[in-house]
């Protein structure tokens, strides 16, 4: 297959991490290409209200995506409608094959796929997302200051976000499935100290239901015993682990057990020429703008990367014949 091109850089996803990538590239100089089968934004998109974004006190996801993909555009940015099927680390170029049959190739990579949180799959999750749905208690608790909230889970996430919601909500239900909390002992202390915090334990949510202001109540079933209720609440919060897009990352670069890429603090993995950036590698956190924090530092390291790659290769060619041969006296 014949490649259309050499690109300093390909960046793969248009979220908020890769679109920046693309407008730190472009301020390098970077021949540079963003391939993005989706919107711009990426889930970003999904979110009614942002208010976490410096900057601005309150703007819908789908508004903030704009600014940052016409920012991109401003500079001069080659996006391609497109999705990318496989990437080949390659000695002299890595290549990003396409759906669509074409290929390309590029000194370095930016792998910014993202990730999805994990779901229950069950009636009403999917139809009531951004309508009491929600998988970021820092990102919508605010929302519901004063209301009554449930949250999935029994992890370190579970609790902490059931903590951060204890602030805000006046009363707040963890759902667990088992009669013990995977969490750290000293979280589990806390919520269990915490007086809006209550547990219902040995439980499933089977079914969202939801009324003209959004979500109002939980069907559960109990796990041991099979007995169903009704759990009227305002809102659901799911914690049950996060899901990386890992798809396309090649062989030989280094994950941690949940599928998380390992980078070092160049967002370089351990294949040289490809950073991974947002949701797609090992963090602390995972917000908006730490994305887009990760795109400028992959895209100030790829830079720096194509520079010295590009240096040693001139230097090469212009070295004598006899040199390279080893004939020089």
């Amino acid at each position: 297959m014949i490649c259309e091109g050499i690109y300093d850089l390909i960046i793969i996803g248009g979220g908020p991490g890769g679109l920046t990538a693309g407008i730190y590239a472009m301020r390098a100089a970077l021949k540079t290409v963003l391939v993005e089968l989706g919107a711009p934004g990426g889930q970003v998109n999904l979110s009614d209200s942002v208010e976490n974004w410096p900057g601005d006190e309150h703007i819908g996801g789908a508004e903030l995506s704009m600014k940052i993909y016409n920012h991109a555009l401003s500079y001069g940015l080659e996006l391609r409608s497109d999705e990318v099927v496989a990437v080949e680390p390659g000695l002299d170029f890595h290549t990003a094959r396409l759906a669509s049959g074409g290929c390309l190739q590029g000194h370095a990579v930016i792998l910014a796929t993202g990730g999805n949180p994990r779901k229950l799959e069950v009636p009403g999750e999917k139809e009531y997302y951004g309508k009491g749905v929600s998988y970021c208690a820092v990102c919508d608790g605010f929302f519901f200051r004063n209301k009554t909230v449930s949250v999935v889970g029994g992890g370190d996430s579970a609790i902490e976000e059931s903590l951060y919601l204890s602030k805000l909500a006046k009363q707040v239900y963890i759902i667990h499935r088992r009669d013990q909390l995977r969490a750290g002992m000293l979280l589990q202390q806390r919520a269990k100290a915490e007086c809006k915090i209550e547990f219902i334990w040995n439980s499933v949510v089977t079914a969202v239901k939801a009324n003209a202001d959004g979500v109002c109540a939980l069907d559960l079933r109990n796990t041991r015993n099979g007995d169903t209720r009704e759990l009227a609440t305002d809102g659901l919060f799911v914690f049950i682990g996060f899901v990386p897009n890992s798809g396309l990352v090649p062989a030989g670069i280094k994950k941690n057990a949940d599928g998380y890429v390992m980078t070092d603090d160049k967002c370089a993995t351990t294949i040289p020429g490809i950073y991974a950036i947002g949701d797609l590698r090992e963090k602390y956190a995972r917000q908006i703008v730490i994305a887009a924090a990760d795109g400028c530092t992959a895209a100030l390291a790829a830079a720096h990367y194509v520079e010295t790659r590009k240096a040693a290769t001139a230097q090469e060619c212009e070295m004598p014949e006899a040199m390279k041969t080893g004939w020089a006296h």
